[in-house]
């Protein structure tokens, strides 16, 4: 069963890494250890929730870990193709306009950037983000609030 659901959501852990830590190799290597951890954890895995939004709660602190411990490292974020929006895709990469959006999350805080993808790229609810950041519905409502905000401000 575990192999399975690691199988099903690799790409969208690694792209969610890679959003939060903007490296490839990090990501990789980040998605990948969470997997190992979920792993040796699965036996407290509810079946009766998602099993993303249970990974993701141990993704999302690898990456956070890997953030603060390596502070002092600067990445350049890569550039962030969607796959998850693969209809928008090709007709995005022609336009120019996505170009300054990649260019305006990339200025972003990593905080900033998460919640958006999850909401806006990932379409998760409110809810299901909650769950997975581990906060308040009100906290993931201000939060993008604030990170749409910020995100037109980089735009102008």
């Amino acid at each position: 069963m575990f192999t399975k659901l690691a199988k099903d959501n690799m790409k969208r852990a690694y792209y969610s890494a890679l959003v939060i830590v903007g490296n490839h190799d990090d990501a990789m290597e980040l998605s990948q250890q969470a997997f190992i951890r979920a792993y040796d954890n699965f036996s407290k895995y509810d079946p009766e929730r998602k099993f993303f939004t249970w990974y993701y709660k141990i993704l999302r602190n690898l990456c956070l870990n890997f953030i603060r411990d390596n502070k002092n490292k600067s990445h350049l974020i890569e550039e962030i193709t969607y796959r998850t929006m693969d209809d928008i895709q090709s007709e995005i990469e022609k336009d120019e306009e996505i170009e300054k959006v990649k260019r305006a999350l990339n200025q972003l805080e990593h905080s900033d950037r998460e919640i958006l993808m999850l909401k806006e790229f990932e379409n998760y609810s409110y809810k299901e983000i909650a769950e997975m950041l581990d906060i308040p519905i009100g906290s993931v409502m201000s939060k993008l609030f604030y990170a749409r905000k910020k995100l037109a401000n980089k735009m102008k």
